[in-house]
């Protein structure tokens, strides 16, 4: 389903422990319920990952390719608002001829709005909403298409109940505390314009990042050797969005143009704005990764994956899982380089002075 074909939206989370067949049992008793026990309260469970009503949870459709790979469905019946809101004045009007009267006080209103709920939901067709994930034993990861943050404590709070597996998400403070044993709690603000101090500004280590992927895409080279992957070229591109906590326009959206060289670019930067959200690439010779990076929240959207070259449900399957582990290795990797730079203080401060520089001396187009 979500991961099979298209670009991807996604979370990576640590798994607690490995998924694997002794789990299937356990998926499949918290399966999604029959459709024809649902009534206004929404169910949720477990299908596989064929399409959101396949209830019959098998170790045969629940792994493709050697992956595990689910979906949390959920269902709920809901009467559209306009149908509502037509079929209550119906009532109301009937009631206030029967009655004789000019008006309907707010809890008759009530009440008939209740009445005509109960009497319209059994007819509704279910609304279905899914979250994706797969886990890739190799890595220890998961990937979910849970990103808002009712959908990240649903899938959550629903796998641990499931199966007693934790899923961390993968953000500043659990990359770098896995991979360096650094505590991105113990950084201080920061500022990147000579104009600011470092105490007037946020001290978000997401948007820090992502300002540093930046510059090191500008200004030194933009290039990095990543283990078992090999050379990846960077670059971050627009839309650009900035942000800074405080009073006054603390958050803007350049589009149009050439908003890397722009002006406003250039004058947010100097005003202590940092960029939260862009377009990144990633290169490795012809193949290409493509995405959106939410710096707040660490949420890749819309990631193109390079082109596969088997056609076959399975073999695309496992090459697409093959590239998406490959992001995952060089996003890691230049985080993690990024960390411990950050975490050096003397080299946090050439680097911070280097960046002031950056920003004051950036060129503008006309």
């Amino acid at each position: 389903m979500g991961f099979e074909k298209g670009s991807l939206s996604f979370r990576m989370y640590f798994a607690g422990r490995d998924l694997g067949v002794e789990d299937i049992e356990k998926f499949s008793a918290a399966a999604l319920p029959p459709l024809n026990t649902l009534v206004e309260e929404e169910v949720h469970g477990w299908v596989a990952g064929r399409h959101l009503l396949d209830r019959n949870i098998t170790e045969e459709n629940a792994f493709l390719g050697g992956y595990l790979r689910l979906t949390l469905t959920q269902a709920k019946k809901t009467v559209p608002s306009s149908l509502l809101q037509a079929e209550c004045a119906v009532e109301e009007m009937a009631v206030m001829e029967a009655e004789d009267k000019n008006y309907l006080n707010q809890q008759m209103r009530s009440e008939i709005k209740k009445q005509v709920k109960e009497r319209l939901l059994p007819d509704m067709p279910p609304q279905l909403k899914g979250i994706d994930f797969v886990f890739d034993e190799r890595s220890h990861m998961i990937y979910a298409s849970a990103t808002s943050e009712k959908q990240v404590d649903a899938f959550v709070l629903s796998l641990m109940q499931t199966t007693g597996c934790s899923a961390t998400p993968a953000d500043p403070e659990t990359i770098a505390a896995k991979d360096s044993g650094i505590n991105v709690q113990n950084w201080g603000p920061c500022s990147f314009s000579d104009e600011i101090e470092d105490g007037m500004v946020d001290g978000t280590a997401g948007r820090e990042f992502l300002m540093w992927l930046w510059y090191c895409s500008e200004k030194r080279g933009g290039i990095s050797n990543i283990p078992d992957v090999g050379e990846i070229a960077y670059m971050v591109e627009g839309p650009l969005t900035f942000v800074m906590e405080g009073k006054g326009a603390h958050e803007i959206t350049l589009r149009k143009g050439e908003p890397m060289l722009s002006a406003e670019a250039r004058t947010a930067l100097i005003s202590g704005k940092k960029l939260k959200k862009a377009k990144v690439q990633f290169v490795r010779g012809e193949e290409v990764w493509a995405f959106t990076f939410d710096a707040d929240e660490f949420i890749f959207r819309s990631l193109k994956l390079p082109q596969t070259e088997t056609f076959d449900r399975v073999g695309k399957f496992q090459e697409r899982m093959v590239f998406l582990e490959t992001f995952r290795q060089a996003f890691f990797h230049l985080f993690s380089e990024f960390a411990k730079e950050r975490n050096e203080s003397n080299d946090w401060k050439t680097t911070k002075d280097e960046m002031r520089k950056w920003v004051g001396d950036r060129p503008t187009s006309a």
